[in-house]
């Protein structure tokens, strides 16, 4: 199973980023996929997720900011980020669950400047 994540910079408050993760390896269509960041010093959290049927969820600190997609032919899941805060500055994990398995990207960092 491969996770690529991209789309990761360094952007001052308000604006906007579009991460992408490709995926190989794995049936992308039927596997539930995750957004997850991690600041320094801090936990790993979930941001956002998305499930083959395309039911989302989403952290309450980022609801009505970040929407979370995918599209199953490029096997690829995104997450457009909004109104981004200097709170945002993490590194940033896709993540996949697949046969009771959870794979993980390698991180993509976004760093957002007050």
């Amino acid at each position: 199973v491969q996770l690529q994540a991209c789309g990761g910079g360094l952007v001052q408050a308000g604006g906007s980023l579009r991460l992408s993760c490709a995926a190989g390896g794995i049936i992308f269509s039927i596997a539930p996929m995750g957004w997850y960041r991690q600041a320094p010093g801090k936990q790993r959290e979930l941001v956002a997720s998305i499930t083959s049927a395309r039911t989302t969820n989403y952290a309450d600190s980022v609801k009505g900011r970040f929407t979370i997609s995918r599209d199953n032919v490029k096997a690829t899941v995104y997450l457009q980020m909004s109104s981004l805060k200097p709170e945002d500055t993490a590194v940033y994990y896709c993540n996949a669950r697949v046969a009771g398995s959870v794979y993980w990207g390698q991180g993509t960092q976004v760093t957002v400047s007050s």
